[in-house]
């Protein structure tokens, strides 16, 4: 049983183990949308504060989109800026909705994230500095991107 365990752990991190990097990094910006911990507390989920605003990650298979299929645009739980359209949504088998673009490049931002000991890059958006995700090289043309998000960090709206 404890080696069944530890290949689940090696393959969770496995999984969104590969890097890449598409864009700025947030590292010292200015956000259009900016609010004080008490705010973004008021405003979301203690789960989706946690993800956002923390850095935190929620269990893969459990979030409200990484099985949705409807046909509409997710959008930052956060400030609302559209990040990413169903068209570019794909079954990654990760556990978190992934897509293999966002709906424009100015709309997220990217770093470099070493934590946990892994070399990863991850996602926010670029209006408020909301933590996504991550993004790696694994995806499926034409980009051969794979944008790992957090349900949670999202909102949908179905067209």
């Amino acid at each position: 049983m404890k080696n069944i365990f530890i290949v689940a752990i090696a393959f969770l991190f496995t999984a969104c183990n590969a890097q890449t990097k598409t864009n700025n990094t947030s590292a010292g910006k200015k956000f259009a949308v900016t609010k004080t911990d008490e705010e973004w507390k008021k405003q979301l989920s203690s789960t989706a504060y946690a993800v956002t605003r923390k850095e935190g990650t929620e269990q893969a298979f459990t979030g409200k989109y990484w099985d949705n299929h409807d046909k509409g645009t997710y959008s930052c739980i956060c400030c609302g800026q559209e990040l990413f359209s169903s068209d570019t949504k794909f079954e990654s088998g990760t556990g978190w909705p992934s897509f293999y673009q966002p709906v424009s490049k100015a709309s997220i931002l990217d770093e470099s994230d070493n934590t946990y000991g892994m070399d990863r890059t991850k996602v926010t958006c670029s209006r408020c500095g909301a933590h996504l995700g991550h993004v790696f090289n694994d995806g499926p043309k034409p980009t051969g991107l794979r944008y790992c998000i957090n349900s949670v960090a999202l909102n949908f709206t179905k067209k």
